[in-house]
């Protein structure tokens, strides 16, 4: 398949076709919109599935296959934090709050993007690798870690309280918790679930979905306010991490359709546990900054365009 092929498959997807919907609603101020609560019962459900399913996979992975991709997933958050940080103080020109944000949100990972690769991969008659949802998990917290290490190095103490909320929070509970119950639970009650947390997910992703494309398009206006140096970090940085990512993970012995979703993973902006953890630990930065560019810009052109960019690079490189 080409990489226009790939792109258009894409572009045609009712996941990406939603976001798409949700944004230009917003943009012509319909009415369109989720309450709270739906959007809290969205996260959670793909959350907890994203844990489950990947439990049950990791069933039949042995220790020694996942030791190397492991190592580079945290090596990975730690380098994706530190050069985000570099990059928004030389570079963007960003407060020492508002630059460890953007490392915050940029070292971390989006669930949901992680999900979209994988179901891209899988659409296309690719196989990825059974302990993924692990490196999700592992992703979550190093880069935070970093950016909350270097915002008190400028004299700041909130450390503790902040990983406390990383750690216990609702992204590393769910993913985590569900990892441990599918690796857990016998066949029999996992047959018993499927229909809800396997059958249903795309559904439930589209709509989720859907909703992000609203709350994307409402955040044009704090885009607008960044700058054109931090537009072009957020189109450029995914671009440059999910490369090194896919050449990360080919060289820690990936198959090609595995790097591409981890070279996503690496693209990709937190928007649930890193302004959760950047409230409490970093409460100078502008809580909006980050997470506009992480939502408005990053997220949309990883689902359109750097999803398939990455599966093309990564049969290139493969």
């Amino acid at each position: 398949m080409s990489a226009l092929d790939l792109a258009q498959q894409n572009l045609t997807s009712p996941m990406v076709l939603a976001f798409v919907l949700g944004f230009f609603a917003v943009r012509i101020k319909s009415d369109l919109s989720f309450p709270d609560q739906i959007t809290s019962l969205l996260s959670t459900y793909l959350l907890l599935a994203i844990g489950l399913k990947g439990g049950v996979r990791l069933k039949d992975i042995n220790v020694g296959d996942v030791a190397l991709p492991a190592v580079a997933t945290i090596g990975a958050g730690i380098i994706t934090a530190y050069a985000t940080y570099l990059v928004a103080r030389r570079f963007i020109r960003l407060s020492g709050a508002d630059a460890a944000s953007l490392a915050a949100h940029f070292g971390s990972v989006s669930a949901v993007t992680f999900t979209a690769a994988e179901t891209f991969a899988r659409s296309s008659g690719s196989q990825t690798a059974e302990y993924l949802p692990l490196l999700v998990v592992l992703l979550e917290i190093p880069g935070i870690i970093i950016a909350l290490m270097l915002w008190t190095r400028q004299g700041q103490q909130k450390v503790h309280g902040a990983l406390t909320e990383v750690l216990t929070g609702k992204s590393i509970m769910l993913l985590g918790g569900g990892l441990l119950i599918g690796a857990i639970a016998n066949t029999t009650a996992i047959d018993a679930v499927k229909p809800v947390f396997v059958d249903l997910f795309p559904g439930v992703l589209t709509l989720f979905l859907l909703d992000l494309g609203t709350l994307a398009g409402s955040q044009l206006s704090q885009i607008r306010r960044a700058g054109i140096r931090l537009v072009g970090f957020g189109l450029v940085a995914p671009i440059v991490f999910g490369v090194l990512g896919v050449a990360l993970g080919l060289t820690v012995g990936m198959e090609p359709a595995t790097a591409a979703v981890f070279g996503t993973m690496l693209a990709s902006a937190s928007y649930i546990a890193a302004p959760a953890a950047v409230r409490i630990g970093i409460p100078y930065a502008n809580p909006g900054l980050a997470l506009g560019v992480a939502l408005g810009i990053t997220f949309p052109f990883n689902i359109v365009i750097g999803i398939p960019l990455y599966s093309e690079v990564a049969k290139l490189l493969g």
